[in-house]
């Protein structure tokens, strides 16, 4: 039985396979395409911020200091919203560097071949470039910390946009290494920001009130 339908959804299961290798192939010519554009596009006064911005997030450095400002002037809420955030980083990094990164194994942008200018230009990495760790680290802490404190959802989730745009920019990453890793970190953030601030209050209740938790 397992033989005739084999042999059924065959004629069929080509022609999609087909089609879809072709799709990947095409979306990675146009994400070189993209590369390139962005590369050849003159951009003298976006440069150098591109550039520090790109330098600062290295590390998440950028979010560290970050949940440190909003946990020290932003009280109860802001100590929450920066665990939050600071566990969705180290979540998301686990996840890109240990699993994406190892399995797809894509090879770095050429930045002398696409004509990066070297004002532009931040320490080439030696990791893989699927998916963009720093473009998952920006949107997972600015989803997570969104959460918890929406007033900040709008300004986070834009300086996350401006990191993850920077990597195309300063010629280390495509931009669909960028699209997926902000997928990959927004996914994580929405978990760890509707999870962790719910489990915390349950533990607080459980301490406040333990012969109700045990009911």
């Amino acid at each position: 039985m397992a033989e005739r339908l084999a042999v059924r959804t065959a004629p069929r299961a080509a022609p999609a396979r087909t089609a879809a290798v072709s799709a990947l192939k095409e979306l990675g010519q146009l994400d070189i395409a993209i590369y390139r554009t962005i590369a050849e596009t003159p951009t003298e006064t976006l440069d150098g911020p591109m550039r520090r911005l790109s330098d600062v997030a290295d590390k998440s450095k950028l979010w560290l200091g970050l949940a440190a400002a909003m946990a020290a002037v932003g009280g109860r809420t802001g100590r929450r919203a920066a665990v939050t955030g600071l566990v969705a980083v180290g979540l998301d990094s686990a996840l890109v560097n240990i699993g994406f990164k190892f399995a797809a194994r894509r090879t770095r942008p050429d930045r002398d071949a696409a004509g990066v200018p070297a004002d532009r230009r931040v320490p080439m990495p030696h990791s893989a470039s699927f998916p963009s760790g720093h473009s998952a680290s920006a949107f997972a802490f600015a989803t997570s910390v969104a959460q918890v404190q929406p007033v900040a959802a709008a300004p986070l989730l834009l300086l996350a946009s401006a990191v993850g745009y920077s990597r195309v920019h300063t010629g280390v990453h495509y931009p669909g290494d960028v699209v997926i890793g902000t997928l990959i970190g927004a996914t994580v953030g929405q978990l760890v920001g509707s999870r962790l601030p719910r489990s915390a209050a349950g533990r607080r209740w459980a301490v406040l009130r333990p012969e109700k938790a045990s009911q």
